[in-house]
């Protein structure tokens, strides 16, 4: 058995990402970088008007000047501002030779002499100047950043047409226990439905990746085998049962004798003690317990760092500082993961849950996990939490237990 850091360093240390591809622009959202981008030029590329108004010089400050003529965005001009000589201009059109700023039209007088400008004029003002917003060689995108759609409007204002990709991670799930039916099978009073299999692909298709459901099995090796084998060409493979010490557990005995190297077996946690890693050629395997709060509680500790490192993600899952709501005891002996709601200052630790149940995971937004050693989890303690609802990363290591 491994403790929790030790199953978090093992995947760290062997777990690299998937290929890349090169994708359009619009193709890249929720996609992970692959490459560093950077300006190709400044942007704006030319000092250009903030505002309709007209183009002035200081030394016209509180005078009359005229304006015969009107500057459009996209408008090319060999046009200059001079004294007593101002340009109406509008919003985004380059900034002529010899203007010091543009004032707002609702700033200045139109009389039949010409434009009443105002006493005081603040050099610069209302100039978008060159570069002020991007410089030509800053950093655009790095690798393992996640494609969002202001990255995309970023670059799309460098031209930017194509760029390289990680690509989505190749998810397989496949069901086992002859005691469970999928949700869309008939049941009968001794049977349950199979939540497991229904949330594990979603939670991998929520994180990024392809998933492809296998169906169920029967409790005999030769059945589990046949699943497996047909799914070699994923990058991970999640099942969740069998991997206890009970008679019909075979879900083990069958990927290792399909040749799956064992990387863990059995964590150190409450709940989801039976969890294990290995790897069959280039797929890797994550066996869960088959109680369900605890297959997502595991889930969300290592089978999503498996993902996130998959997919080329930071590489580190983030949690955040929170207060305790309200005290709670607890048995120590074993890090315990606790579900609540979180926020974004107090943690608030929902008082039913256990590792058979379901609904919980639906209640709660985040989780902790504690070193152990604590009988009560005080009110007001901070604690450190991980989300639920989104997938925060980091590049640096940071704390992951509450102590």
């Amino acid at each position: 058995m491994v403790s929790v850091s030790e199953a978090l360093d093992l995947i760290h240390s062997r777990v690299p990402a998937v290929t890349t591809e090169i994708l359009p622009l619009e193709a890249s959202v929720g996609r992970v970088a692959a490459e560093s981008l950077f300006a190709r030029f400044d942007l704006p590329r030319f000092d250009n008007s903030a505002m309709d108004g007209y183009a002035v010089t200081l030394a016209d400050a509180g005078g009359l000047v005229t304006a015969e003529a009107t500057l459009l965005a996209g408008d090319t001009s060999e046009m200059k501002v001079g004294k007593g000589r101002a340009l109406r201009i509008m919003t985004g059109a380059v900034i002529p030779p010899g203007a010091d700023a543009v004032i707002p039209i609702e700033n200045c007088v139109e009389t039949p002499e010409g434009v009443q400008l105002p006493e005081r004029i603040k050099k610069g003002a209302n100039i978008r100047q060159k570069g002020e917003d991007v410089t030509r060689g800053d950093r655009l995108l790095e690798p393992g950043e996640e494609v969002g759609a202001y990255a995309v409007s970023l670059l799309a204002s460098q031209g930017v047409t194509h760029l390289r990709l990680y690509r989505r991670p190749r998810v397989a799930v496949f069901a086992t226990g002859h005691e469970l039916k999928m949700h869309f099978e008939p049941i009968e009073a001794h049977q349950i439905y199979n939540s497991n299999a229904p949330m594990f692909l979603a939670r991998a298709e929520e994180l990024g990746c392809e998933t492809r459901f296998l169906g169920a099995t029967a409790d005999t090796p030769e059945s589990i085998k046949a699943h497996i084998a047909s799914a070699l060409d994923a990058d991970l493979i999640v099942t969740s049962g069998g991997v206890s010490v009970g008679d019909a557990d075979y879900t083990l005995q069958a990927f290792e004798e399909l040749g799956m190297e064992r990387l863990f077996h059995k964590v150190d946690i409450k709940p989801g003690k039976p969890t294990t890693l290995g790897r069959i050629g280039k797929t890797w395997v994550l066996n869960l317990p088959g109680n369900p709060a605890a297959a997502a509680a595991n889930f969300e500790i290592f089978g999503r760092l498996l993902i996130n490192r998959l997919a080329g993600r930071a590489p580190y899952l983030r949690t955040f500082a929170a207060k305790n709501a309200a005290a709670y005891r607890l048995k120590p002996g074993r890090p315990t993961v606790l579900l609540g709601r979180f926020d974004g200052e107090f943690f608030e630790i929902l008082e039913k849950q256990g590792p058979g149940m379901v609904r919980p995971f639906k209640e709660a937004d985040a989780l902790l996990v504690t070193d152990g050693a604590i009988e009560t989890i005080e009110a007001g303690r901070t604690v450190r939490v991980l989300s639920l609802r989104t997938n925060p990363v980091s590049k640096e290591a940071g704390p992951l237990f509450t102590d």
